[in-house]
């Protein structure tokens, strides 16, 4: 379905408004078609059944056929219409925030004074604008929004959709510490596979640096989460308690600090291990003055070397 202007100026067309596409547009023609087809005959066939039990059979048939057309017709609407309501589902948060916003400021202009009207906006505007918290916050839910947009950018200009044309269902979106996290259910036609391997072109897309996709539920393939990155928050520094818990007043201690290259320990006796010699007994190792044992050598002048090799 689309939108075009006959008219022209110096020459040339003002060109074309694409509200549904064609692609779309014939599928919708073409299940509006069967939904009402389905819907009149099973619904004709079971109310002519029940009316039969109260009318004559000719009568009833006629009542079947009435209403059968008439559920039948409301079908055929209801999927006809649907790409609108498929593009009013889209816009749903801007539309309810937009007419929130406009039903408050007609409101407020009937019933107060232009001052009056004038401190509130300021109050509105001037303390999220004013307070860094409360604009942070609203900035990462305006981000939540636009991205919401971008995904279905995405889906729409270089990711294959099914032959309906169908389009992936953005369900909600929320900020996190790094950018924002959606939750996509993915129609039929379509996998995570097929995803992962443009999601540069995503993060290009969302205006971000690194996209990420993970399932959102184990049983399901079709449930998948978005965790779209903006920022790094680990390069951050982040205050330590401990530095208060120092006493600034404390003295300094003047004395230098002696850090220990080896360990001194003259009254352990340590062991001696000496190796027997082939055919000779081994020796009883000597003590020193102070009833120590001298250390054991790596090896004697009269040892067998090739006992070590």
């Amino acid at each position: 379905m689309a939108k075009s202007s006959p008219r022209r100026f110096a020459g040339k067309s003002t060109g074309t408004v694409t509200v549904i596409e064609a692609k779309v547009h014939r599928s919708s023609a073409r299940r509006a078609r069967l939904a009402f087809i389905l819907t009149a005959v099973i619904v004709g066939v079971l109310s002519a059944v029940v009316a039969a039990s109260y009318w004559h059979p000719i009568v009833a048939l006629i009542v079947g056929a009435l209403v059968g057309v008439v559920c039948g017709a409301a079908a055929w609407l209801l999927v006809r219409i649907w790409p609108v309501l498929q593009r009013l589902w889209w816009w749903a948060t801007e539309i309810v925030l937009t007419v929130g916003l406009l039903t408050g400021w007609v409101q407020l202009a009937n019933h107060t004074s232009t001052v009056v009207t004038l401190l509130v906006v300021a109050l509105v505007v001037g303390v999220p604008a004013a307070v860094p918290v409360i604009r942070r916050q609203v900035i990462a839910w305006a981000w939540c929004l636009i991205v919401r947009h971008r995904l279905r950018v995405c889906f729409s200009q270089f990711i294959i959709a099914n032959q309906s044309g169908s389009l992936p269902l953005i369900l909600w979106a929320r900020p996190t510490p790094v950018g924002e996290r959606v939750w996509v259910y993915l129609r039929p036609g379509l996998s995570a596979k097929d995803l992962e391997g443009r999601l540069d072109k995503i993060a290009v897309t969302c205006h971000a640096s690194t996209v990420l996709i993970e399932r959102a539920a184990e049983n399901n393939a079709a449930y998948l989460r978005f965790d779209i990155k903006r920022r790094e928050v680990l390069t951050a520094n982040v205050g330590s308690p401990l530095v208060d818990a120092i006493d600034r007043n404390a003295p300094v201690s003047a004395s230098p600090l002696t850090v220990p290259t080896a360990l001194d320990l003259p009254d352990v006796d340590a062991p001696t291990i000496t190796l027997p010699t082939q055919g000779k007994p081994a020796k009883k190792p000597a003590t020193t003055a102070n009833g120590s044992k001298p250390a054991a050598s790596s090896s004697a002048p009269e040892d067998d070397v090739s006992d070590w090799i």
